[in-house]
């Protein structure tokens, strides 16, 4: 500053460093379809929409599909399982595929992620539920992501309800945005079929993820398995309503109790009462317009109640429906559980060894020995296993990247911790961008950095008894830098971290030793 007139100059200097801002660690990013993507009249479909909370949801995309089933007759040599038995013939529900059915599952997937935890998220629609499931759309909806810097996570639920093949490419579609443009975000997979047991006669479904999904950025994502069983949907949230063919339905009710098709003239006021009721289920109840909208909905109540009460049929084919939809992938629950766990105990506390909220139980039980094969294989595609255990619950057992032969990049909260370091220092080093190349920059810039791992590591995020244990800072001419880095514009700063890593085998070791006294 040049003085040029007499009087008293104030000259203020910064006396500490800037800091290094942590960055969100859990904040994922589910990609499918919804009711609708609306935000007053403006299109949200394929637009990334931050939202907090499942009311936000509703306010922006909707509420859940209409699921819809059908009910037939079981053929010969059918490995399905019937819904019921009647007279001797075995009988199946079953939803068929997109819009006809309402087979979609990213909305049952926000439930379960909010109950396990979940907080702040992006949802990224690629249509309603009128479009049928494309991969291209799915592929689509990832791409929208480049552009977005704040989700650490990546989830494509519906991905599961596509072909073998279609699913794959949609999950190697998002390997490749974690892991080759992005590289600060993770994917949390399900595994294709992931709902039968290993030695399903159509083949295993593990070895068949493993071998379809390729060896390409496998640090930046983690699977699960098997899919979980949960309690989501409730006997109230259904009716005959779900079920498309309601004339076989009418037919199977009225084969159960023995009834005519019509009531015959001399028949008792209850018999004609009972097939009125049975016979209102394919009534159009919208074209009687003598009744309010809250007439209509007491009417089916009322119906409803009553077919639940005499018949045996109905009630198992409700039971069915109800099993079939709250079969679920658990990747949205273990988003949940990922942001749960980094805001309790941190990013650097393996997300495993926790329960699962809204979960009865796991869809194929494994043993002790059945999770060898998944934990630990020759080619490194790790599984963590979800696994119900006596007095516990069902627990997420395993806390592995897929490249579990990796020691850098084996376990999960180890590539998302150092995610978290590399993105705070990157977006703190920016005010350092243009400043001199200079001794004073290179302090500055080292204690920034060294200040933030301090934190971290009174935190437990970082091994090590003492900070030069758990972290070192280097940046300077002849040790990072060469004169030629300095005249080419480059600054240099090496970061070496020891990040903690889960006790994932514990060994007690026991003896005898001699009688004393």
């Amino acid at each position: 500053m040049a003085y040029k007139t007499p009087g008293v100059y104030i000259v203020e200097k910064n006396a500490f460093p800037n800091s290094v801002v942590e960055v969100a660690t859990a904040v994922p990013v589910f990609v499918g379809h919804t009711e609708r993507a609306d935000n007053r009249g403006k299109s949200l479909t394929n637009k990334p929409w931050r939202i907090s909370s499942l009311a936000e949801f509703h306010q922006y995309f909707g509420a859940g599909p209409a699921a819809r089933f059908n009910i037939e007759k079981k053929a010969d040599g059918s490995l399905a399982d019937s819904a019921f038995t009647l007279n001797g013939s075995e009988y199946l529900v079953s939803q068929p595929d997109g819009p006809d059915g309402g087979r979609y599952l990213l909305y049952y997937g926000m439930l379960h992620f909010f109950q396990n935890g979940g907080g702040p998220c992006y949802i990224v629609s690629v249509g309603d539920y009128t479009k049928p499931l494309d991969p291209d759309l799915l592929r689509a909806g990832i791409l929208q992501l480049v552009k977005e810097q704040e989700p650490t996570i990546v989830v494509i639920p519906d991905a599961v309800l596509l072909t073998e093949p279609a699913c794959i490419a949609v999950q190697q579609e998002a390997l490749a945005h974690c892991g080759g443009k992005m590289r600060n975000r993770i994917a949390i997979l399900d595994v294709w079929g992931g709902y039968k047991p290993r030695t399903d006669p159509d083949g295993d479904v593990v070895e068949q993820f493993r071998n379809d999904l390729g060896k390409n950025y496998l640090d930046f994502a983690a699977a699960y398995y098997p899919w979980v069983n949960t309690s989501l949907v409730q006997d109230k949230n259904l009716s005959y309503d779900n079920v498309i063919n309601k004339d076989e339905l009418i037919a199977r009710i009225k084969e159960e109790l023995g009834l005519p098709d019509a009531a015959p003239a001399d028949a008792t006021t209850r018999v004609k009462q009972t097939i009125e009721a049975i016979d209102n289920i394919a009534k159009d109840w919208s074209a009687d317009k003598s009744l309010s909208a809250a007439d209509i909905a007491v009417e089916k109540a009322l119906v409803d109640k009553t077919l639940r009460t005499i018949s045996n049929v109905y009630n198992a084919v409700l039971a069915d429906i109800r099993s079939k939809l709250n079969l679920l992938p658990p990747s949205p629950a273990m988003a949940g559980v990922y942001t749960m766990v980094d805001g309790s105990r941190g990013v650097w506390k393996a997300p495993a060894n926790v329960s699962l909220a809204g979960v009865v139980s796991p869809a194929v039980n494994i043993s002790h020995d059945e999770q060898e094969d998944l934990n630990v294989t020759a080619q490194g595609k790790s599984i963590n296993a979800i696994r119900s255990f006596i007095g516990e619950g069902v627990l997420v057992w395993g806390a592995r990247t897929l490249d579990g032969n990796s020691l850098d990049w084996r376990y999960v909260n180890v590539r998302r911790t150092m995610i978290m370091l590399e993105e705070s220092c990157r977006l703190a080093a920016k005010a350092m961008v243009f400043e001199p190349n200079v001794a004073n920059t290179w302090v500055t810039i080292k204690s920034m950095i060294s200040n933030f791992l301090a934190s971290i590591w009174k935190r437990g995020g970082l091994a090590g008894a003492v900070p030069d244990d758990a972290f070192s800072v280097h940046v300077g001419l002849g040790e990072t830098m060469t004169p030629e880095d300095i005249l080419e514009g480059i600054m240099r700063v090496t970061v070496l971290v020891a990040i903690s890593r889960p006790a994932e085998f514990i060994e007690i070791t026991f003896q005898q030793q001699m009688q004393k006294s």
